[in-house]
């Protein structure tokens, strides 16, 4: 086309021809005018098809322009008119394998690969449903055509590749007529001395056809003011005011009655375009409406998605609000959600009638399958949140009511330990599952995953059991040392052993061991699957082996561990035991030598305490002399004790010195210097006894500066006492001194020994 003065004209008129330079072999361009002008007056509109058909029958190449937005139209791809030319073409002339190759101008950003197919598919519909002649009936397309497709920017808005594009184009037409080029396969080739009759005559032929007549000029102007009717109306609806702020409003949210809103306004500009084009061609006038129709939907569709997208979001949050609501008051789950749900789907499909468009067949199922998808997807995430807290609130419930029994009865480490941890297992384990299984009820689970849980719940009770007996297992070194030294230092009434050389240290101490060993043997397996009799009876083998392995042997002489050291080492060898398997193994036999051995090593010093504490026992309790020493000492001591008898004042003197003696010997604490010898007695007694005889001397003399003091300030006289009396105050004298002599020896008694101790 070409502007002047303002207009567009066409660019060529008629037919031209012109030798195309640089390229080789010699090759002839045809140009003809475009199919759309308007020109040429209603007598003469067949001249396109005249020219498009003679252009068809004498060239090996054509080159086709069509803009890349027609692909796919009726009209504007030049589908009538390629269908009138193909099927006078077969008519008129024999198969001459023309190449038909397709320029698309203005090539958008959709690829290529994408234009071509629908492209082929498009002509090959076309021969497909050209009337044939019956030589041709089967003929494919293929035998007269060759189709190629290319495609060219634009040139106003991408001229550099454009001209690149054009440049690529033409480098295709060097040597087209070889084998792999354009017209590598032409056939019927006419020599070029013949080129011009052989034209002549072909245009003769084609002016002669009356098959190729337009249709009538009414129609072309229906087309051309319908489509303009449909456009300005298309124009005013995207620029409305009242479709502007809807768009914009129903962008931030749902609008209430958004359906008869927009197809309010969709009827006006359809009214619009009926009464403007009421007088035109009534099957253009429908084609054109349609096509607005359709340009105007695809306008509002996007708003009508959003509105949809609106209320699929409000329903669902409808959906959560009422499910967490119902969970509260306590409904079941699986009730709660189908309620919500019905609810929620009915609010969105009353949303929807809301928002239809009458002059559009939308509908909503896609979305309102989508937000059943996303209900579902919420109400699986809030069952699967509710399911994992009852069972962690179950499994709580589990660890508290088993770690502490447990671990109770393991200390206790009896023979019906196993059992009875098994009984609390199997009680609390039905109780959790009889909760557990009430629980999960309203989710309505299917069978299979009802049972699966419960099974979970089941092993999680059992793994605190087992964590239990495997942390307990890990002190049962602390545990024994309890055991023994229990047992060891307390009496049948728990009371705290005193050793006075009666006891049987050998006796207790193996009774000490056989009780820890027995609580070694209980924690040395786990035996929670069986019942009472066979956890009872692994108990005992394990109890057997260790017994006879450890404790006989460590009582028996070197010749019976000779005999026998197969036997000890076979058993304690082996890192299971026999009918244990290793996932129920606490404590392996080898670790079980090592902690034995380690637990002797550190009870033997206890043991020697014992012993060393009996044996001073028994030496304190024979410090008397024999009874044959009393009887010498009575008989040979008879003259001094008449002796006494006959002078009270000795007697008075013996008294003095045996309360000076008693002070000392409790003072001192004779008998608990030689309770751990005579040696080691005599070395303390040599240190402790002068001080103490200065200390008793010097509270005499404080005694006696006290009495003086007292008697001198009484009322500044001296009164005479007669003999008597003053000997029986001095006797009351002495016995007092005597008495609190004997007191501060039990104090100062007690300092020395805490100053022993600390020694010690």
């Amino acid at each position: 086309m070409h502007l002047g003065g303002g207009d567009l004209t066409q660019t060529t008129q008629g037919i031209w021809i012109a030798r195309a330079t640089g390229i080789d072999p010699c090759t002839l361009i045809m140009d003809l005018e475009g199919t759309d002008g308007r020109e040429r007056g209603e007598d003469d509109t067949a001249f396109e098809k005249q020219s498009a058909l003679f252009a068809l029958a004498v060239s090996d190449i054509v080159l086709i322009n069509m803009w890349c937005h027609d692909i796919g139209r009726e009209q504007a791809a030049n589908k009538p008119l390629l269908k009138t030319v193909f099927q006078v073409m077969m008519r008129l002339f024999s198969p001459r394998k023309t190449t038909l190759l397709f320029v698309i101008r203005d090539k958008t950003k959709t690829p290529l690969e994408v234009l071509e197919p629908v492209l082929r598919e498009d002509i090959q519909k076309i021969w497909d449903s050209v009337p044939k002649p019956p030589a041709h009936k089967q003929t494919p397309l293929s035998e007269f055509f060759n189709v190629e497709v290319t495609a060219l920017s634009s040139y106003e808005e991408k001229e550099e590749q454009f001209k690149e594009q054009v440049m690529l184009l033409r480098q295709r037409f060097f040597n087209s007529i070889a084998p792999g080029g354009l017209a590598g396969d032409r056939r019927a080739v006419v020599p070029a001395s013949g080129f011009p009759f052989s034209t002549q005559h072909i245009w003769k032929v084609i002016r002669e056809n009356k098959d190729l007549d337009l249709p009538a000029h009414k129609v072309m102007v229906a087309t051309v003011r319908c489509e303009e009717i449909a456009n300005e109306n298309l124009a005013k609806l995207a620029s409305d005011e009242d479709w502007l702020e809807l768009e914009e409003a129903v962008q931030s949210g749902p609008v209430l009655g958004f359906g008869k809103k927009i197809s309010s306004i969709l009827d006006k500009y359809f009214s619009d375009y009926d009464t403007e084009a009421v007088y035109f061609d009534e099957s253009v006038r429908t084609t054109k409406r349609q096509h607005l129709e359709s340009k105007s939907l695809d306008l509002v569709y996007p708003a009508y998605q959003a509105m949809l997208g609106h209320l699929r979001a409000k329903a669902l949050n409808m959906f959560k609000e009422q499910l967490e609501q119902a969970l509260k008051i306590g409904e079941a789950f699986a009730g709660a959600v189908r309620d919500c749900m019905e609810t929620s789907l009915a609010e969105f499909d009353h949303g929807c009638v809301d928002a239809t468009v009458q002059q559009a067949t939308w509908d909503s199922l896609k979305t309102r399958e989508k937000l059943r998808r996303d209900i579902d997807n919420h109400a699986a995430s809030v069952r699967a949140t509710k399911l994992s807290e009852i069972s962690a609130q179950f499994e709580k419930r589990l660890s508290e009511a088993l770690s502490e029994p447990v671990a109770s009865l393991l200390d206790a480490g009896s023979r019906d330990t196993w059992p009875s941890i098994r009984k609390i297992f199997i009680r609390e384990t039905d109780s959790a599952i009889s909760g557990f299984s009430s629980s999960i009820s309203g989710f309505e689970i299917d069978e299979k995953t009802a049972n699966k849980m419960v099974e979970n719940l089941k092993e999680y009770a059992r793994s605190v059991v087992e964590k239990k007996a495997r942390e307990e297992a890990g002190q049962v070194l602390i545990r024994m040392k309890e055991r023994f030294s229990s047992v060891f230092s307390q009496d049948s009434d728990s009371m705290p052993r005193v050793w006075t050389g009666k006891e049987n240290i050998r006796a207790i101490t193996k009774d000490a061991r056989s009780r820890s060993l027995k609580l070694l043997a209980v924690m040395a397996a786990l035996c929670l699957e069986e019942t009472t009799d066979k956890s009872e009876e692994k108990t005992d083998k394990i109890e057997s082996v260790l017994s006879s392995a450890l404790l006989d042997n460590g009582d028996g002489s070197s010749a019976i561990q000779e005999r026998s050291v197969s036997a000890i080492v076979s058993p304690l060898a082996s890192s299971t035991w026999e009918e244990v398997s290793p996932s129920d193994t606490l404590i392996t036999p080898v670790q079980c030598k090592s902690i034995w051995r380690q637990f002797k090593t550190e009870t033997e010093y206890t043991v020697g305490q014992a012993i060393a504490t009996q044996e001073a026992s028994r030496r304190s309790s024979t410090f008397l002399p024999p009874p044959w020493a009393i009887v010498a000492l009575l008989i040979l001591g008879f003259n001094e004790f008449m002796l006494l008898l006959r002078n009270p004042l000795y007697l008075g003197v013996l008294f003095v010195l045996f309360l000076l003696v008693k002070a000392l010997w409790v003072q001192l604490d004779i008998a608990s210097i030689f309770q751990h010898g005579a040696l080691s007695g005599i070395l303390q007694l040599s240190t402790k006894f002068l001080p103490t005889v200065m200390g008793i001397l010097k509270r005499l003399a404080d005694e006696g500066q006290k009495v003086g003091a007292s008697s001198n300030n009484a009322n500044g006289s001296v009164q005479h006492v007669p003999l008597q009396d003053q000997e029986s105050d001095f006797s009351s004298q002495g016995s007092s001194s005597a008495s609190n002599l004997t007191y501060s020896s039990s104090l100062t008694h007690r300092q020395v020994g805490n100053v022993d101790m600390r020694v010690a």
